[in-house]
This record gives C-alpha cells, structure tokens and sequence, in this order.
C-alpha cells in the first residue's frame, strides 16, 4: 500500500499519477488526510490527558500524607473522569485508524512515470516483436481440435470431473506440460534463481499481503471452513515468505521461482476468446520472485525482462513484448512488460507472462524490510515478479504453430524431456 506519510505531504503527486490508472483518488485521498489529521488530533488529546492524569496521581499520596483527605478524593474523582475520557477517545482513535487503514488499502499503486495513459489493452504500446511472426495460414487447426485430433487433452471429460476451465491432459499432451515445467524452472536456476514448492493455499494475510485481497476477492476460490485461498499465482505464497522480517542487505537480490498450480474464477469472461486453454480455472505456472534494493529495482525487472524473452527464444516462438498502458496496468503493479506469443491458428496475441515491479508497494503491506549492516536504520525493500512462464497459452501456441504434415514438431530445447521429436 502506499506510504501515509507519503500521501500527506504529495497529495497533488498520488492524485495526478493515479489518473494515468484512471483511478479518480482525489475524494478519498482528501478522506485520507482528514481521517490521518483526526487520529493524531485525537492521539495528542489522549496523551494529554494521561499526562495529566499522572501528574494528579502523583499528587494523591502527597495529599494523603498531608492530611487533606478532601483534596485527595476530590484527586481520585479526577483521575476516574480522566480514565474514562482517555478510553473514549482510545475508542474514538482506534476506530478513525480502522477506518483510515480501510481506506489506504483501496489506494492502488502509483504507476511508474513511463507508464504511457490509456483506457484498455488496446492502448499498450509495442516495446519489441520478433522478426519471425508467421503469416496466417487457412486450414491450421486450433489447438483444441490438434489436442482432439491427438488425444492430448481432454476438456470435456474435465466438464464432467469439476467444470469448464479445468481440463485433463493425457498421454503426451501431460508429457509435454511436465516438459516444459522442467524446462522452464532449470532455465530459471541457471539464472540465479532458488527453487521452492509453496503451499497451494494462503491465509487471508497472504492475500492482503500481496495485494489480492481486498482487491481480487471475487476472482479468488475461498475455502470457506478454513478460511483460506485458492493460490491464484505463486508469487502469492512464495513474496509472503518475507512478510513481517528485515533481512540483511547482503541477502539482496533474493530471487526464488516456483512451480504451482493456479486457480482463477475469471468471472465474467466468455466468448470466443476463453475457447480451449485461452483461459482457465485451474493451470499450471512457473513464477519467479525478486526482492531487492529500491535503488536497483528497476535494473532487476530490465534482467527479468530479458530472462522470459531468452525462454521464448530457445522455445522457438514468435512473441512481442508490450508496456501496459494505467488502464492496463494492476492494481499493485508501477510498471508491467507482458509477453505475448503469436496463435497462428487463431491469428490473434495471446499474453504468457507479465513481468512487474511493484516498488515498495508490497512491502508496505507486508512490512518487508532490509537493513544494512551496522546500521539502525530499516529500509522498505522493493518485490518484483513474473511468469517464466505460464502453460495453457505456451501450449496452445506451440500446438498451432508447429502443426506438420507429419505431426507436431517439438522444438528442440524439449525433446530431451519428451523422448520424441513429433507428436503423431
């Protein structure tokens, strides 16, 4: 979230760059500020008021021994009144801080100054495309029907186990899934990152701590009972590693990846364009995670940037590389570069990773810190992550786009996992 001392002294500063999300934050910026004004208007009252009760506490044995037994009551009725205005305005303080915290929360983070402005993804703006975009081409199979045509998924048996959204994969269609899992977590441990395998659930202060929750609440699959989520990203579980810590600064970059399963309800989302595994319920995903000094941060996201476009590379496929534009962008992200890979079959982009830098945006909710060493002095670290990369739409792509007369060609840097050259 964002800073609170922040918003006080640059209110014009959050307004105006919150605009580029084309979140209108001046009413409850303004909420904000009185309700911070208030608290500490009501602090200042209290503390006031327990210092003098002291005083006249202080006071009572004096008069006790000085015999002015009258005074000394009168002392203690005193003290009873203060007690009692003191646990009023504890009350009055503790209920504008609920409120105030209720309201920072619904701030979303401020967009990085490059962020261009824009309403939808039809406003991004192209960074890179490759030089190898194919033509599309009349009579290439979607992949749904390659995935028919080659028993490799099934999404109707999936209808019928749990729902839409969540299909089975069978025979190679599975060996290409864990093919390509394997792939991209070795390629993200010869970059330096550390491999974890996180819970596939999280508390309600996971969430918040990454900032699905409040915001994506209606996306995320709650298990009532426990009271707990359905991971919709393993950057979810893996970020709250950190929360609550201060590391030392020479741990810095932590940088970890993590496969998991994702699940998101994506309400609302029909049409031609969730056919197949364009969007689903449940997949599969590789993430990596950094945290960093905020210095360095934005050195990290250009690494992790040019990270996912080595992947796409060495699989062979044809991607370009956009920059959200605020109407674009997440709720917590400051800047956001997605992927995307060209369907040949469908002639359209379709996105397989975003890679973001979200400041000290998260850190703030997770009370994340670093300190250097010898020094007293605690710093908000700043968390980055993206997806290297996510499966439905990479397999979808390399289904359309290497359909052969003699099968399904499997670029190279897999055919080591998949024990096959061709998919017949």
């Amino acid at each position: 979230m964002l800073n609170l001392k922040f918003i006080q002294e640059n209110k014009d500063t959050v307004i105006r760059r919150l605009a580029v999300k084309n979140f209108d934050a001046k009413e409850l910026v303004e909420k904000i500020i009185a309700l911070d004004n208030e608290r500490k208007n009501l602090q200042k009252e209290s503390d006031n008021k327990q210092s003098e009760m002291n005083s006249i506490s202080k006071e009572i044995g004096s008069l006790m021994k000085a015999g002015k037994k009258e005074e000394a009551e009168q002392a203690r009725a005193n003290t009873t009144r203060l007690k009692e205005e003191i646990a009023a305005l504890t009350a009055r303080h503790n209920s504008t801080q609920n409120e105030l915290n209720s309201l920072i929360v619904r701030l979303p983070n401020l967009p990085h100054e490059s962020v261009p402005p824009g309403k939808s993804d039809a406003d991004n703006v192209i960074v890179k495309i490759c030089d190898n975009v194919p033509a599309h081409e009349e009579g290439q199979l979607p992949h749904w029907e390659l995935a028919k045509k080659y028993q490799l998924i099934d999404f109707e048996v999936g209808v019928k186990i749990t729902g839409a959204g969540f299909p089975v994969y069978k025979g190679l269609g599975a060996r290409l899934q864990r093919a390509l899992i394997y792939f991209f977590l070795e390629e993200n441990i010869k970059a330096g990152y550390q491999e974890v395998m996180p819970p596939l659930v999280v508390n309600e202060d996971s969430g918040f701590g990454t900032g699905q929750l409040p915001d994506k609440d209606g996306q995320m699959y709650y298990v009532n009972e426990d009271k707990l989520y359905l991971i919709p990203t393993a950057e979810v579980p893996v970020t709250n590693l950190y929360r609550d810590m201060i590391v030392d600064a020479d741990q810095l970059p932590i940088k970890n990846t993590a496969y998991s399963a994702c699940f998101r309800r994506e309400a609302g989302s029909y049409g031609k364009d969730v056919r197949g595994l364009n969007r689903l319920h449940q997949f599969d995903k590789v993430e990596i995670v950094q945290i960093t000094r905020p210095e360095i941060s934005y050195e990290a996201l250009d690494d992790m940037v040019k990270h996912v476009e080595g992947l796409l590379i060495k699989l062979g496929l044809p991607y370009r590389i956009v920059r959200l534009c605020g109407g674009d962008l997440s709720f917590t992200s400051a800047l956001t570069f997605d992927f995307e890979v060209y369907s040949k079959a469908q002639d359209r982009w379709l996105e397989v990773s975003s890679v973001s830098n979200f400041e000290e945006y998260q850190a703030n909710r997770l009370k994340l810190r670093f300190r250097d060493k010898g020094d007293k002095k605690t710093t908000m670290a700043h968390t980055l992550n993206g997806s290297a990369l996510a499966l439905p739409r990479i397999v979808a792509a390399l289904l359309e786009n290497n359909q052969t007369p003699e099968g399904i060609r499997i670029p190279d840097v897999l055919r080591g996992f998949m024990g096959v050259d061709y998919i017949k």
